[in-house]
């Protein structure tokens, strides 16, 4: 389970760890996982797996740099985990229709019942962790933490170069038309 805990709730005269927000993030991010593997059992796919499995779900034909960025998994992990998943039979890897650089994945049948498996249990493991806050508080916390996700994303990709180009000529047409 997670670390001892402070008992302190008034949060005066607390060490400077039970004040930073990083910290205790960190230590909110060990119960989590400690009540997922709780709830999912041993040998059970981790969480993190379970995201993948469940952004590929819901956008069939990622590439590996789409689930970088959709479930904030560095990209040398998540390569290292796809291909893991792979040779478990959970993911089926191809070329991207779109780009044949990169590679595009997607559930196999096993890996549709094995997500099946766990959604409920991650369920089960998330209405856990928020039971341990009044109720007042369960949705400001996940609110809080998705504008907190949200603010530290970067900002949308700037347009492509072609589409850069066609704007950069359009003061030149109307130019050389004024000229004429």
């Amino acid at each position: 389970m997670a670390k001892a805990k402070s008992n302190d709730k008034s949060g005066k005269g607390l060490p400077a760890l039970d004040r930073s927000p990083s910290h205790l993030l960190h230590r909110a991010l060990q119960l989590a996982l400690d009540i997922y593997a709780d709830e999912l059992g041993a040998g059970a796919i981790t969480q993190r797996q379970y995201a993948v499995l469940a952004a590929v779900e819901a956008h069939e034909g990622l590439t590996q740099t789409d689930l970088v960025k959709i479930t904030g998994i560095d990209r040398s992990t998540l390569a290292d985990m796809a291909a893991r998943m792979i040779a478990k039979g959970l993911l089926e890897r191809q070329r991207s229709a779109s780009d044949a650089r990169a590679n595009a994945v997607s559930l196999t049948e096993a890996g549709w019942a094995t997500l099946e498996e766990a959604r409920p249990k991650m369920v089960k493991a998330d209405a856990r962790l928020l039971k341990l806050l009044g109720s007042h508080k369960r949705e400001a916390l996940v609110g809080a933490l998705r504008d907190l996700v949200q603010a530290g994303e970067p900002p949308a990709e700037k347009a492509p170069k072609a589409e850069k180009a066609k704007k950069a000529d359009k003061p030149k047409k109307k130019k050389l038309k004024k000229a004429a």
